[in-house]
């Protein structure tokens, strides 16, 4: 298998309203069984969600992720890691002021999956393509340093590449590996996009078939608070 990771530039500077699907069919040379890696940054900017904030004041937005966390996990000095309510566990409630106005911080999308249902619509409705689509954002991981790339959405992609009953390379069935297919298309895909770049959108291409089908990532990938040992 050979997968190309191709960054889109050109894209305008999103804003409220904007027609994100048929702004990335016009800058993308697209073709069937591509995904599309969007951040969720303009994803929230096209669909107005961000608040003000005070520019001269770094922890202004701290009552905003308050607000937008169902629950706080953990404090250290100013770092909140709290639960959203689409049951993501990040820091300061996914609220980021990077990349944005001063007087400006990004919320999480309402409903990422939502979000990337309706990217893939407009795309195939502008350009003729049946595309995955995903939206990635910057999550911390427990035990590790760094950040990385996973999904918030998901259209088209299957958020799990199960493998349980399936053979190793020695012939011994697979008793529990589940393959986040989705957060590894996306950490592959910010590798083009980078933090600082400019380049919102990435096209994968080249992707198994076996990996794009329906699925969710509320449902299909984020841990029940019964199957979660850390919460």
């Amino acid at each position: 298998m050979r997968l190309e990771i191709l960054g889109v530039e050109g894209m305008p500077e999103i804003k409220a309203g904007d027609d994100l699907a048929g702004l990335i069919a016009e800058a993308a040379d697209l073709a069937d069984g591509d995904v599309v890696v969007v951040t969720q940054k303009i994803v929230s900017k096209a669909e107005g969600a961000m608040v003000t904030v005070d520019p001269d004041d770094p922890l202004s937005h701290k009552p905003v992720v308050e607000r937008e966390s169902v629950r706080v996990l953990r404090r250290r000095g100013d770092l909140v890691i709290s639960e959203t309510k689409h049951g993501f566990v990040c820091a300061n409630a996914g609220v980021d002021r990077s990349n944005v106005d001063a007087d400006q911080a990004a919320l999480l999308p309402d409903d990422p999956d939502r979000s990337a249902r309706r990217i893939r619509d407009g795309i195939r409705a502008k350009a003729g393509v049946e595309t995955g689509v995903i939206v990635s954002d910057t999550f911390g991981r427990p035990w590790r340093r760094g950040v990385a790339d996973v999904a918030i959405g998901s259209a088209g992609v299957r958020p799990i590449l199960d493998l349980r009953g399936t053979q190793d390379t020695t012939g011994r069935e697979l008793q529990v590996t589940e393959v986040a297919i989705v957060d590894e298309l996306a950490a592959a895909a910010e590798l083009v996009m980078g933090k600082a770049e400019n380049i919102p959108v990435a096209v994968i291409r080249g992707i198994d078939p076996a990996w794009l089908g329906p699925g969710n990532i509320q449902a299909d990938l984020i841990r029940s608070p019964p199957e979660d040992l850390f919460r």
